[in-house]
């Protein structure tokens, strides 16, 4: 029996609707439920992305993380940085195959673009074991250079190569043809493991992958929330029931497949992500503000995020409000939380931190050593987690004694170039209110864990122990 590896494109297709901690979520879910491949969306803002990288990177434990580079040495570089402490690391390599798209998004021509195919790959395989190489948008592209894009990938070491029929505008018969003539022309396609990716233009993406891997393809990218693919439950589900008919198998624990599509479905129509993306995504139209907002509408936009203020909090956020919009046209949902976050619930500090040693990489677990006084005396605490900043928030939670539900978490850089500041503001649950938090440093966990300090001591201060 071949296995049919199952890659989950969710995040890579909709991580701008979840927040950071969502992501990580996401991806420890679609990791006991048994994926193959959890892909993740690639490097845009530096510090931030590659944070979100080596976070999701830690906290998986089975699958293979996969990640596109950027189309140069320095973009491979990248994310490869962020990307390496992962137990199964992949790198992708995407490049438009069909003439239209290679012209208008990478502005080459395709002898140009076979020369840039090899020189990425071949990079890529320097650093990683694993390479795949995209041809996007291959169903419409001209059959010979197809066929010379795929060659010129595998010689230069890729060992997965992924078809897309990005227009979605084949049949089921019609793909089955298209993959049969790919064999016969690149006969080398037979010593690689093939992909398929197959948009539901026309609501046939389920039957052209299940085409595909009667025609020998071995791996599929399929979404576990809906998206304009394949869907997860629908292929797993087909080759869990006749799977054995084909010779084939796929890892997906289709026992638990219903409980967690639920989880991840309600992530997404929480709407919660869509308010926090705390990776720098757009602001959701529904919660911009202006200068020609009153006290009245601000106010109730700040309760819509969840927060209850009082009459003195509420005229200092009203204040921060006027003279940040004053200057900027429009104020989004992640901008407010950190207004409330710097302006309200302003109090004496019951905790302070004096020192923190955090150590996370390549082949060892995160573990964090802090130490933090509260009223002069000196609590210590030292804890393992998936990542730095996991790390961190459980050694705190050990060192204070006290457990909060995180209700949010936000990353974004206040400044540019490669000493930039980074902003995190942290949002605690306790005693059904929300206590936000802001830490800002050139250290990100740093902000971090000030972050969360910052929100820990307006709790405290509530329940008198400040």
């Amino acid at each position: 029996m071949e296995e049919v590896k199952i890659s989950d494109v969710t995040m890579k297709a909709l991580g701008g609707q979840l927040s950071f901690k969502e992501k990580i979520e996401l991806s420890k879910l679609l990791d006991r439920l048994g994926v193959s491949v959890i892909e993740l969306e690639g490097i845009e803002s530096a510090k931030v992305d590659a944070l979100r990288i080596k976070s999701v990177a830690t906290a998986v434990r089975e699958s293979t993380v996969a990640v596109p580079v950027a189309l140069t040495s320095e973009g491979v570089d990248a994310v490869w940085a962020a990307l390496k402490g992962a137990r199964k690391p992949r790198l992708q390599v995407v490049t438009p195959t069909s003439t239209v798209q290679m012209e208008y998004l990478c502005h080459k021509k395709p002898a140009a673009m076979l020369a840039l195919i090899r020189e990425i790959v071949a990079y890529c395989r320097t650093l990683c074991a694993d390479v795949e190489f995209v041809a996007d948008d291959a169903s419409r592209a001209d059959a010979e250079y197809l066929a010379s894009a795929i060659r010129a990938a595998i010689d230069a070491g890729a060992d997965t190569v992924t078809v897309c029929d990005t227009a979605g505008a084949m049949l089921p018969r019609e793909f089955a043809a298209f993959f049969e003539n790919l064999y016969e022309t690149v006969p080398a396609l037979r010593t690689v493991s093939v992909g398929v990716a197959c948009s539901d233009a026309l609501a046939m993406a389920d039957a052209c992958a299940v085409t595909a891997v009667l025609r020998g393809a071995r791996e599929v990218k399929a979404s576990a929330y809906p998206t304009d693919g394949v869907s997860l439950s629908s292929i797993a589900t087909v080759l869990a029931v006749k799977g054995e008919g084909f010779g084939t198998r796929a890892g997906v624990r289709t026992t638990e497949m219903k409980r967690v599509v639920r989880q991840i479905g309600r992530m997404f129509e929480s709407g919660k992500g869509a308010l926090y993306d705390g990776l720098g995504g757009d602001e959701h139209a529904g919660l911009t503000l202006s200068q020609h907002d009153d006290k009245a509408a601000v106010l109730q936009t700040v309760a819509k995020l969840g927060y209850e203020l009082s009459d003195e909090d509420g005229e200092a956020v009203w204040a921060a409000f006027r003279r940040i919009a004053s200057h900027k046209e429009e104020i989004g949902a992640r901008e407010l939380d950190a207004i409330v976050a710097s302006a309200a619930m302003q109090v004496p500090a019951a905790y302070e931190v004096k020192s923190y040693v955090v150590n996370s990489g390549s082949g060892i677990t995160a573990m964090a050593h802090l130490k933090l006084e509260k009223k002069g005396r000196e609590l210590e605490s030292v804890a393992l987690g998936d990542g730095p900043i996991d790390a961190a928030f459980l050694a705190l939670e050990q060192a204070t004694g006290r457990h909060c539900e995180m209700d949010d978490f936000q990353i974004r850089t206040v400044t540019e170039g490669h000493e930039a500041m980074g902003e995190t503001v942290v949002r605690l649950r306790a005693n059904g209110k929300l206590y936000p938090g802001r830490g800002i440093s050139t250290d990100i966990v740093g902000a971090s864990i000030r972050a969360y300090v910052n929100a820990l001591n307006k709790i405290a201060y509530e329940e008198g122990e400040a």
